[in-house]
């Protein structure tokens, strides 16, 4: 048996999108990357909520350990206000502790401040 021989018509595949002109093609370009740029979006921000659920754990603990700390701070300086009103009263007490922990408090500020180094943006000319 033979095959029957291959028409013209059968070896030009039929494209449905060379029928449509220039400015409809333009269009479903259009379409497609607007399609596109919402499905990479959609991604990142699936991908962004995974990585927030990851470390929310995290931040929970790291935020207890904080709120912790601080009690340990307030203690230890209640304890030395107690300790020091024996010697100097209640309210010198107080007053040496509360200007001590705020020329810290000033110290690490002006640390900081200088720490911080001003940002530069690049700016198209």
């Amino acid at each position: 048996m033979s095959l029957p021989a291959a028409t013209s018509a059968d070896a030009v595949p039929v494209d449905p999108a060379a029928d449509e002109s220039i400015p409809a093609l333009v269009a479903r370009l259009v379409d497609e990357t607007r399609a596109l740029a919402g499905a990479e979006i959609a991604l990142y921000k699936a991908k962004l909520g995974e990585r927030v659920a990851a470390y929310k754990g995290a931040v929970i603990f790291f935020v207890a350990a904080g709120v912790l700390a601080l009690a340990a701070v307030i203690a230890l300086l209640v304890g030395l206000i107690l300790s020091l009103s024996t010697l100097i009263g209640p309210g010198l007490a107080t007053l040496a502790v509360v200007v001590g922990v705020l020329a810290v408090a000033g110290v690490l500020a002006l640390v900081g401040s200088r720490r911080l180094k001003p940002v530069e943006l690049d700016t198209p000319r």
